[in-house]
Protein backbone atom coordinates (compact mmCIF):
# COMPACT_ATOMS: atom_id res chain seq x y z
CA UNK A 1 0.00 0.00 0.00
CA UNK A 2 2.81 2.39 0.88
CA UNK A 3 4.74 1.57 -2.30
CA UNK A 4 1.64 2.10 -4.39
CA UNK A 5 0.99 5.47 -2.75
CA UNK A 6 4.58 6.53 -3.36
CA UNK A 7 4.38 5.56 -7.02
CA UNK A 8 1.21 7.62 -7.44
CA UNK A 9 2.73 10.61 -5.68
CA UNK A 10 5.90 10.54 -7.75
CA UNK A 11 3.90 10.11 -10.93
CA UNK A 12 2.08 13.33 -10.10
CA UNK A 13 5.21 15.36 -9.37
CA UNK A 14 6.78 17.77 -11.86
CA UNK A 15 9.47 16.29 -14.06
CA UNK A 16 12.90 16.34 -12.42
CA UNK A 17 14.96 19.40 -13.25
CA UNK A 18 18.28 18.81 -14.95
CA UNK A 19 21.31 20.45 -13.41
CA UNK A 20 23.82 22.48 -15.37
CA UNK A 21 26.82 20.75 -13.81
CA UNK A 22 26.93 17.58 -11.76
CA UNK A 23 29.37 17.51 -8.84
CA UNK A 24 32.79 15.94 -9.36
CA UNK A 25 32.76 12.28 -8.34
CA UNK A 26 34.47 11.18 -5.13
CA UNK A 27 36.84 8.22 -5.36
CA UNK A 28 36.81 5.32 -2.95
CA UNK A 29 39.16 2.36 -3.21
CA UNK A 30 37.31 -0.95 -2.83
CA UNK A 31 38.63 -4.39 -1.92
CA UNK A 32 36.50 -7.51 -1.99
CA UNK A 33 36.43 -9.86 1.01
CA UNK A 34 34.82 -13.27 1.29
CA UNK A 35 32.12 -14.55 3.64
CA UNK A 36 32.27 -18.30 4.31
CA UNK A 37 28.99 -20.20 4.13
CA UNK A 38 28.25 -21.67 7.58
CA UNK A 39 27.27 -25.32 7.92
CA UNK A 40 27.58 -26.41 4.33
CA UNK A 41 26.92 -24.98 0.85
CA UNK A 42 24.37 -22.34 0.01
CA UNK A 43 23.96 -18.82 -1.28
CA UNK A 44 24.98 -16.16 1.21
CA UNK A 45 22.43 -13.38 1.82
CA UNK A 46 23.56 -10.25 3.70
CA UNK A 47 20.89 -7.79 4.81
CA UNK A 48 22.64 -5.61 7.42
CA UNK A 49 26.08 -4.71 8.76
CA UNK A 50 27.23 -3.22 12.06
CA UNK A 51 30.49 -2.40 13.84
CA UNK A 52 30.45 -3.35 17.53
CA UNK A 53 33.30 -3.03 20.05
CA UNK A 54 36.08 -3.66 17.55
CA UNK A 55 34.20 -6.39 15.68
CA UNK A 56 32.37 -6.16 12.36
CA UNK A 57 29.18 -8.16 11.95
CA UNK A 58 27.26 -9.16 8.84
CA UNK A 59 23.71 -10.42 9.32
CA UNK A 60 21.45 -12.28 6.94
CA UNK A 61 20.93 -15.89 5.97
CA UNK A 62 22.09 -18.76 3.79
CA UNK A 63 19.76 -20.14 1.11
CA UNK A 64 20.07 -23.75 -0.03
CA UNK A 65 19.65 -24.73 -3.72
CA UNK A 66 15.91 -25.10 -3.15
CA UNK A 67 15.61 -21.58 -1.74
CA UNK A 68 15.10 -22.66 1.88
CA UNK A 69 16.84 -20.17 4.17
CA UNK A 70 18.50 -20.43 7.55
CA UNK A 71 19.63 -17.42 9.64
CA UNK A 72 23.31 -16.53 9.61
CA UNK A 73 25.65 -14.06 11.30
CA UNK A 74 29.33 -13.49 10.60
CA UNK A 75 31.98 -11.69 12.68
CA UNK A 76 35.37 -10.16 11.83
CA UNK A 77 38.03 -8.27 13.78
CA UNK A 78 39.76 -6.72 10.78
CA UNK A 79 36.90 -6.65 8.27
CA UNK A 80 38.79 -8.98 5.95
CA UNK A 81 38.68 -12.44 7.57
CA UNK A 82 35.14 -13.44 8.61
CA UNK A 83 33.92 -16.27 10.83
CA UNK A 84 30.36 -17.63 11.20
CA UNK A 85 28.76 -16.94 14.60
CA UNK A 86 26.88 -19.83 16.26
CA UNK A 87 23.07 -19.45 16.27
CA UNK A 88 20.32 -21.19 18.21
CA UNK A 89 16.81 -21.05 16.72
CA UNK A 90 13.86 -22.49 18.64
CA UNK A 91 10.84 -21.90 16.41
CA UNK A 92 9.76 -23.21 13.01
CA UNK A 93 10.02 -19.80 11.37
CA UNK A 94 13.09 -18.84 13.39
CA UNK A 95 15.00 -21.69 11.79
CA UNK A 96 14.19 -20.13 8.39
CA UNK A 97 14.59 -16.50 9.41
CA UNK A 98 16.55 -13.93 7.41
CA UNK A 99 18.20 -11.42 9.75
CA UNK A 100 17.49 -7.97 8.29
CA UNK A 101 18.59 -5.56 11.04
CA UNK A 102 21.47 -5.85 13.53
CA UNK A 103 22.51 -3.45 16.29
CA UNK A 104 25.15 -3.09 18.99
CA UNK A 105 25.13 -2.28 22.71
CA UNK A 106 27.86 -2.80 25.34
CA UNK A 107 29.91 -4.97 23.03
CA UNK A 108 27.06 -7.37 22.17
CA UNK A 109 24.78 -7.53 19.16
CA UNK A 110 21.08 -8.18 18.74
CA UNK A 111 19.13 -8.74 15.56
CA UNK A 112 15.68 -8.78 13.99
CA UNK A 113 14.74 -11.35 11.38
CA UNK A 114 11.73 -12.46 9.45
CA UNK A 115 10.34 -15.15 7.21
CA UNK A 116 7.17 -14.99 5.14
CA UNK A 117 4.77 -17.76 6.09
CA UNK A 118 1.42 -18.76 7.49
CA UNK A 119 -2.02 -18.78 5.93
CA UNK A 120 -1.86 -15.10 4.95
CA UNK A 121 1.78 -15.01 3.86
CA UNK A 122 2.76 -12.36 6.40
CA UNK A 123 6.33 -12.00 7.67
CA UNK A 124 6.92 -13.96 10.88
CA UNK A 125 9.24 -11.67 12.82
CA UNK A 126 11.70 -12.86 15.44
CA UNK A 127 14.36 -11.12 17.51
CA UNK A 128 17.74 -12.46 18.60
CA UNK A 129 20.11 -11.67 21.46
CA UNK A 130 23.76 -12.60 22.02
CA UNK A 131 24.82 -14.72 24.98
CA UNK A 132 28.14 -14.23 26.75
CA UNK A 133 29.64 -17.14 24.84
CA UNK A 134 28.90 -15.27 21.58
CA UNK A 135 25.98 -17.43 20.43
CA UNK A 136 23.03 -15.59 18.89
CA UNK A 137 19.80 -16.96 20.39
CA UNK A 138 16.23 -16.57 19.16
CA UNK A 139 13.84 -14.84 21.59
CA UNK A 140 10.55 -16.61 22.21
CA UNK A 141 7.64 -14.20 21.60
CA UNK A 142 3.92 -14.31 20.94
CA UNK A 143 2.83 -13.93 17.31
CA UNK A 144 0.90 -10.71 17.94
CA UNK A 145 3.90 -8.92 19.46
CA UNK A 146 5.08 -8.16 15.92
CA UNK A 147 2.27 -9.63 13.82
CA UNK A 148 -1.46 -10.03 14.18
CA UNK A 149 -4.34 -7.96 12.77
CA UNK A 150 -2.64 -4.63 13.58
CA UNK A 151 0.71 -5.51 11.99
CA UNK A 152 2.20 -3.42 9.18
CA UNK A 153 5.98 -3.80 9.34
CA UNK A 154 9.01 -4.03 11.63
CA UNK A 155 11.80 -1.79 10.39
CA UNK A 156 15.10 -1.12 12.21
CA UNK A 157 16.85 -2.08 15.47
CA UNK A 158 19.21 0.17 17.45
CA UNK A 159 21.16 -0.23 20.66
CA UNK A 160 21.80 2.57 23.12
CA UNK A 161 23.10 3.30 26.62
CA UNK A 162 19.81 2.32 28.28
CA UNK A 163 18.76 -0.63 26.16
CA UNK A 164 17.37 -1.53 22.76
CA UNK A 165 14.77 0.00 20.46
CA UNK A 166 12.99 -1.33 17.39
CA UNK A 167 10.92 1.03 15.25
CA UNK A 168 8.21 0.04 12.83
CA UNK A 169 4.57 0.63 12.04
CA UNK A 170 1.18 -0.71 13.07
CA UNK A 171 -2.31 -0.06 11.79
CA UNK A 172 -2.44 2.98 14.09
CA UNK A 173 0.79 4.53 12.80
CA UNK A 174 4.39 4.53 13.96
CA UNK A 175 5.26 2.19 16.82
CA UNK A 176 8.24 1.02 18.86
CA UNK A 177 9.42 -2.02 20.78
CA UNK A 178 11.72 -1.55 23.79
CA UNK A 179 13.94 -3.82 25.85
CA UNK A 180 16.68 -3.34 28.46
CA UNK A 181 18.65 -6.39 27.29
CA UNK A 182 17.15 -7.66 23.97
CA UNK A 183 16.03 -10.83 25.78
CA UNK A 184 12.40 -9.66 25.72
CA UNK A 185 10.71 -6.73 23.97
CA UNK A 186 7.58 -4.79 24.91
CA UNK A 187 5.49 -3.04 22.28
CA UNK A 188 4.75 0.70 22.41
CA UNK A 189 1.65 1.05 20.27
CA UNK A 190 -0.74 3.98 19.99
CA UNK A 191 1.63 6.26 21.93
CA UNK A 192 0.66 9.95 21.82
CA UNK A 193 2.60 11.89 19.14
CA UNK A 194 4.32 8.73 17.89
CA UNK A 195 1.14 7.15 16.53
CA UNK A 196 -1.20 8.67 13.96
CA UNK A 197 -3.63 11.35 15.16
CA UNK A 198 -5.48 14.42 13.92
CA UNK A 199 -2.23 15.92 12.68
CA UNK A 200 -1.70 13.07 10.25
CA UNK A 201 -0.70 9.47 9.58
CA UNK A 202 2.77 8.68 10.88
CA UNK A 203 5.40 6.28 9.54
CA UNK A 204 8.75 5.44 11.19
CA UNK A 205 11.76 4.13 9.28
CA UNK A 206 14.87 4.27 11.46
CA UNK A 207 16.24 5.27 14.86
CA UNK A 208 19.52 6.08 16.58
CA UNK A 209 20.61 6.49 20.19
CA UNK A 210 21.99 9.83 21.34
CA UNK A 211 23.20 11.32 24.62
CA UNK A 212 19.66 12.25 25.71
CA UNK A 213 17.81 9.17 24.48
CA UNK A 214 16.30 7.97 21.22
CA UNK A 215 15.76 9.75 17.92
CA UNK A 216 13.44 8.18 15.33
CA UNK A 217 12.80 9.48 11.82
CA UNK A 218 10.15 9.01 9.18
CA UNK A 219 7.29 11.00 7.76
CA UNK A 220 3.77 12.28 8.33
CA UNK A 221 0.89 12.37 5.86
CA UNK A 222 -1.33 15.31 6.78
CA UNK A 223 -5.12 15.17 6.25
CA UNK A 224 -6.13 16.02 2.69
CA UNK A 225 -2.59 15.52 1.35
CA UNK A 226 -1.04 12.74 -0.76
CA UNK A 227 2.59 13.60 0.02
CA UNK A 228 4.43 13.08 3.29
CA UNK A 229 6.42 15.69 5.18
CA UNK A 230 9.58 14.62 7.03
CA UNK A 231 9.11 13.92 10.73
CA UNK A 232 11.29 13.12 13.73
CA UNK A 233 10.54 11.86 17.22
CA UNK A 234 12.58 12.05 20.42
CA UNK A 235 12.23 9.97 23.57
CA UNK A 236 14.22 9.46 26.75
CA UNK A 237 12.89 5.94 27.32
CA UNK A 238 11.32 4.70 24.08
CA UNK A 239 7.83 4.87 25.56
CA UNK A 240 6.97 8.58 25.69
CA UNK A 241 7.63 10.52 22.49
CA UNK A 242 7.71 14.09 21.22
CA UNK A 243 7.05 14.71 17.53
CA UNK A 244 8.60 17.32 15.25
CA UNK A 245 7.20 17.75 11.73
CA UNK A 246 9.70 19.49 9.50
CA UNK A 247 8.53 22.14 7.04
CA UNK A 248 7.59 20.43 3.80
CA UNK A 249 6.51 21.48 0.35
CA UNK A 250 4.16 20.03 -2.22
CA UNK A 251 6.55 17.20 -3.03
CA UNK A 252 6.98 13.85 -1.27
CA UNK A 253 9.49 14.14 1.58
CA UNK A 254 10.52 11.71 4.30
CA UNK A 255 13.63 10.70 6.25
CA UNK A 256 14.42 7.00 5.82
CA UNK A 257 17.77 6.70 7.62
CA UNK A 258 19.50 8.64 10.40
CA UNK A 259 23.06 8.78 11.77
CA UNK A 260 25.07 10.96 14.12
CA UNK A 261 27.87 13.01 12.56
CA UNK A 262 30.14 14.21 15.35
CA UNK A 263 27.10 14.00 17.63
CA UNK A 264 24.81 15.91 15.23
CA UNK A 265 21.77 13.98 13.87
CA UNK A 266 21.59 13.76 10.09
CA UNK A 267 18.63 12.20 8.31
CA UNK A 268 18.54 11.22 4.64
CA UNK A 269 15.53 10.34 2.55
CA UNK A 270 13.30 11.26 -0.35
CA UNK A 271 12.83 14.86 -1.46
CA UNK A 272 10.52 14.81 -4.44
CA UNK A 273 12.28 13.48 -7.52
CA UNK A 274 15.61 13.36 -5.69
CA UNK A 275 17.13 12.66 -2.30
CA UNK A 276 17.79 15.12 0.49
CA UNK A 277 19.38 15.50 3.90
CA UNK A 278 18.10 17.17 7.06
CA UNK A 279 20.29 18.13 10.02
CA UNK A 280 19.26 18.91 13.58
CA UNK A 281 21.07 22.05 14.71
CA UNK A 282 20.81 23.56 18.23
CA UNK A 283 17.99 25.80 16.95
CA UNK A 284 16.13 22.87 15.37
CA UNK A 285 15.97 20.86 12.17
CA UNK A 286 17.14 22.43 8.93
CA UNK A 287 17.16 21.19 5.35
CA UNK A 288 20.65 20.34 4.12
CA UNK A 289 21.76 19.44 0.60
CA UNK A 290 19.98 17.42 -2.04
CA UNK A 291 21.43 14.89 -4.46
CA UNK A 292 20.65 12.30 -7.08
CA UNK A 293 17.62 11.79 -9.28
CA UNK A 294 14.72 9.35 -9.18
CA UNK A 295 14.42 7.22 -12.30
CA UNK A 296 11.13 5.50 -11.45
CA UNK A 297 9.89 2.59 -9.43
CA UNK A 298 10.11 2.98 -5.65
CA UNK A 299 13.29 4.87 -4.63
CA UNK A 300 14.80 4.31 -1.19
CA UNK A 301 17.85 4.76 1.02
CA UNK A 302 19.58 1.39 1.26
CA UNK A 303 22.33 2.40 3.67
CA UNK A 304 23.79 5.39 5.52
CA UNK A 305 27.05 5.35 7.49
CA UNK A 306 29.63 7.77 8.89
CA UNK A 307 33.39 7.24 8.69
CA UNK A 308 35.82 9.84 10.07
CA UNK A 309 33.24 12.59 9.67
CA UNK A 310 32.38 11.59 6.08
CA UNK A 311 28.85 10.39 5.33
CA UNK A 312 28.24 7.75 2.68
CA UNK A 313 24.69 7.15 1.46
CA UNK A 314 23.76 4.26 -0.81
CA UNK A 315 20.43 5.00 -2.45
CA UNK A 316 18.16 3.41 -5.01
CA UNK A 317 16.76 5.57 -7.80
CA UNK A 318 14.15 2.89 -8.42
CA UNK A 319 16.34 0.96 -10.88
CA UNK A 320 19.80 0.64 -9.31
CA UNK A 321 21.76 1.62 -6.22
CA UNK A 322 24.40 4.34 -6.28
CA UNK A 323 26.69 5.95 -3.74
CA UNK A 324 26.89 9.59 -2.59
CA UNK A 325 29.48 11.09 -0.24
CA UNK A 326 29.25 14.20 1.95
CA UNK A 327 32.18 15.72 3.81
CA UNK A 328 30.31 18.69 5.31
CA UNK A 329 27.50 17.10 7.38
CA UNK A 330 25.11 16.74 4.48
CA UNK A 331 25.32 20.12 2.75
CA UNK A 332 27.25 18.97 -0.32
CA UNK A 333 27.15 15.54 -1.96
CA UNK A 334 29.34 13.91 -4.61
CA UNK A 335 28.60 10.67 -6.48
CA UNK A 336 30.64 7.59 -5.62
CA UNK A 337 31.04 4.64 -7.96
CA UNK A 338 30.19 1.40 -6.21
CA UNK A 339 32.56 -1.55 -6.72
CA UNK A 340 29.93 -3.70 -8.42
CA UNK A 341 26.59 -3.22 -10.16
CA UNK A 342 23.74 -3.12 -7.66
CA UNK A 343 20.35 -3.53 -9.38
CA UNK A 344 17.06 -3.12 -7.56
CA UNK A 345 14.48 -5.87 -7.35
CA UNK A 346 13.20 -8.88 -5.47
CA UNK A 347 15.88 -10.78 -3.52
CA UNK A 348 18.30 -7.87 -4.04
CA UNK A 349 19.68 -5.58 -1.34
CA UNK A 350 22.56 -3.44 -0.14
CA UNK A 351 23.95 -3.01 3.39
CA UNK A 352 26.44 -0.48 4.76
CA UNK A 353 28.45 0.24 7.92
CA UNK A 354 31.62 2.14 8.78
CA UNK A 355 34.40 2.47 11.31
CA UNK A 356 37.95 3.81 11.50
CA UNK A 357 38.03 5.57 8.13
CA UNK A 358 36.59 2.60 6.21
CA UNK A 359 33.19 1.48 4.95
CA UNK A 360 31.87 -2.06 4.64
CA UNK A 361 29.40 -2.57 1.80
CA UNK A 362 27.42 -5.71 0.97
CA UNK A 363 25.67 -6.00 -2.40
CA UNK A 364 23.22 -8.79 -3.21
CA UNK A 365 22.42 -8.67 -6.93
CA UNK A 366 19.93 -11.54 -6.76
CA UNK A 367 22.49 -14.13 -7.85
CA UNK A 368 25.28 -13.64 -5.33
CA UNK A 369 26.29 -11.41 -2.42
CA UNK A 370 29.64 -9.65 -2.48
CA UNK A 371 31.23 -7.90 0.50
CA UNK A 372 33.60 -4.96 0.07
CA UNK A 373 35.75 -2.71 2.24
CA UNK A 374 36.29 0.82 0.91
CA UNK A 375 38.37 3.82 1.91
CA UNK A 376 39.08 7.24 0.39
CA UNK A 377 41.57 7.47 -2.45
CA UNK A 378 45.04 8.89 -1.81
CA UNK A 379 44.01 12.43 -2.73
CA UNK A 380 41.11 12.41 -0.24
CA UNK A 381 42.80 11.06 2.89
Amino acid sequence: MVCGLLAVVLAGCPAPQRRDADPEPARLQWQRVELPSPDGPGRVLVRDLVVCAGHRYAAGAVADPGGVTRPALWSSVDGVAWTPVPLTADSFYGRQSVLFSVGCRDGAVAAVGGKVGGAHGNPRVSTWWQRRDGTLVEVAASFELYGGPKAVNVSRLAGGPDGWLIVGNRAGGAAAWVSPDAAEFAIVEGAPELASDGQGVTWAFDAVAGPSGWLAVGGLLAPGRIDRDPAAWTSSDGRTWQRTVLPGGQEYEEMQRVVLVDGVPLGVGLRGWAFGAWRREPAGWTAAGGFGRVAGGVPSVGGLAVSAGRVLAVVSDGERYGGWLSEDRGDGWRPVELPVAAPVGAARAVSLSADGGRWWLAVDDGAQTSLWVGQPGASQK
